[in-house]
Parts: structure tokens; sequence; C-alpha cells
């Protein structure tokens, strides 16, 4: 029977604390406030749960403690813009829905960037609504709503409740991390003018899940990585299928001197 080394513990141990408290190199940098804006305060005190508690819930990955305003933050408020526009220039109803939210990104940046705007957290583990419930509450986004469900599962579930008023709709799944997922469905969502993402699926599974909900002339914001546009090409098929026109990929600032993210637009017809 083999011992634990006590060495090999603490150096684990030292790692894991180095990691925890690394400095992220934009602390109390200019371009963090001039991109948030009014959403600073609400994003410091969330930047702060992330760094403290991130790692342990397996919201960010040990390299990203220290690039948290850069890569997580700053890279989903990239977004606000195109969704700004877009409800400037279209009478709809507004909402949004973010489907696999996970850590809060983008949907909690949007949240808070935009608070007059209703948005609904989609997230299918139930460790992570929890996380989201948390951060809903200790940021005080009265506009947020938190959705326990699968993207695939959270729109038909929504529109059959819409159909049968009163009728609870439950369904049980499991899901890699050995949870089941069993959808406690307390309000109904609506169908949206923009549904956002970020890193939850390969576009052509995307459009499947969010075109058919979204309102007539209705948006799909994705932040995507640099093979957005091979993505678009490969569901070219699916889009026209879905009634969606116009995909693009439009490069979008993330701050002054930071490098640009990719955001996928897709225009339901």
């Amino acid at each position: 029977m083999t011992q634990d080394n006590p060495s090999l513990q603490k150096s684990e141990t030292v790692a894991s604390d180095n990691e925890t408290s690394a400095i992220d190199l934009l602390n109390g940098a200019d371009v963090v406030q001039a991109v948030l804006g009014n959403a600073y305060p609400q994003m410091l005190r969330f930047h702060e749960m992330i760094q403290r508690e991130g790692l342990v819930r397996g919201l960010i990955g040990p390299r990203d403690v220290s690039i948290i305003w850069e890569r997580h933050i700053l890279n989903s408020a990239a977004v606000v813009p195109f969704i700004k526009q877009h409800l400037n220039t279209h009478h709809g109803s507004g909402r949004i829905a973010d489907i696999g939210s996970g850590g809060g990104f983008p949907g909690i940046v949007i949240a808070a960037m935009l608070p007059d705007t209703p948005i609904t957290l989609i997230e299918p583990m139930e460790r992570r609504v929890e996380w989201l419930e948390l951060v809903k509450s200790e940021l005080h986004l009265d506009n947020a709503t938190v959705l326990r469900a699968r993207a695939e599962e959270a729109f038909p579930v929504a529109l059959a409740r819409a159909s049968h008023p009163g009728h609870s709709h439950k369904s049980k799944n499991h899901h890699k991390d050995g949870q089941s997922s069993m959808n406690v469905v307390t309000k109904s969502i609506e169908p949206c003018s923009l549904v956002t993402c970020r890193a939850v699926a390969p576009l052509h599974k995307l459009v499947g899940w969010t075109l058919p909900f979204l309102e007539h002339s209705g948006q799909l914001v994705a932040l995507k990585g640099k093979s957005a546009q091979t993505e678009i090409e490969k569901a070219a098929k699916n889009i026209q299928r879905m009634h969606g026109h116009h995909a693009r990929v439009v490069e979008a600032p993330v701050g002054e001197g930071l490098e640009s993210t990719h955001v996928v637009i897709v225009d339901k017809q």
C-alpha cells in the first residue's frame, strides 16, 4: 500500500493557492472601466467572486485566473454593442435568452450592462445554476431569470408551457458530470428578440435550437473562435432550413489595446 507524499501534497497546495491568488493583469486598468461603464462596480464584484471561487467550482481553468477581465468579462461585453444595435432598430419584445450560461459568460455581463433588458440565463447543471442564482443575488440583477434546462430542451419546454398554462413540464436527463437534470421551470420563457451564447456548441446545432424560438426578425449572436466562418459554411443548410439568413462573422473589439474577438450573427426571417 502506497502512502501519500507530504512534500508532494504541500507543493500541490502551494500551487493551488498561487493560482487562486494570482493578480489579474487588467486590475485597475482604464480600459476595463471604459468598456463596462456603469456596470463596472457590479463587474468588479463579479470578478472578485470568479477569482475566489471560479477554480473550485470548475468555472474557469488555472491559466485563466490572471486574465479573467480580458478572456471572460470583456470578451462577453463585446456582444453588447450588437445587442443594443438590434434592440434599437427592431421593434420586438426586447427579451434576451442566453443559453449555456455556465459561469455567467456572457449572460451575467449582459444583464449588468443592460439593466432594463429582461434576460433569461439557461443552464443545465445544478451546481452552475446555483452559482448563477448566487451571482444574480449578489449583483442585484433584477432583470435576470435563471432557468435550469438543456439548450435543446429549454425552448420546446417553454413553448409547451405557453400552450398549456398551469401544466408543469419536467424531464429528467443525465449529464456528463453524473448529475440528474430535473428541469424545474417556475417561469415559462417566451420567444425572444435575441439569443446569445459562448462556447456552447457548433453553429449547425445552435441554429436548430435557437432560430425556431426567435421572434420574426430576431437574431442569434454567438461568441465564436477563429473558425467561425468555417462553422457558417458547414451550417448553411441548417440556417436556411430554420429560416435564418445573412449569417456573418463580425470582428468585435474587446477593448483598446486588446485582441478582438469574433461574433457570429444570424438573422431570423
